[in-house]
């Protein structure tokens, strides 16, 4: 489950040392003291939370919407003769 991919340069290189030192065998007690560990630590804790309202079902998770915010764009001349085509099991080109 994808809760967030927003983490900053810096949260990337605490999460780094954090695991590159455990598989060393090492504590990774020096990751406390950069700046950007609190930060982590919040999104963290805040990702946490979220995974377990979603569980408990006080938040729905999110859906794919009806329509996009886009645009619908209707597909070009001719292109549904060779789609039909395809389902009826004509191939379009021998690839062999």
């Amino acid at each position: 489950m994808r809760i967030s991919n927003s983490f900053s340069e810096g949260e990337i290189q605490v999460i780094d040392f954090i695991l590159s030192t455990l598989l060393r065998g090492g504590t990774p007690n020096m990751a406390i003291r950069s700046k950007d560990f609190a930060s982590l630590c919040r999104k963290v804790q805040a990702m946490k939370v979220r995974v377990q309202e979603i569980k408990d079902g006080k938040v729905p998770a999110r859906r794919a919407p009806a329509q996009s915010s886009v645009g619908v764009i209707d597909a070009p001349e001719g292109a549904m003769d060779e789609a039909e085509g395809e389902a009826d099991g004509e191939a379009l080109e021998d690839v062999g």
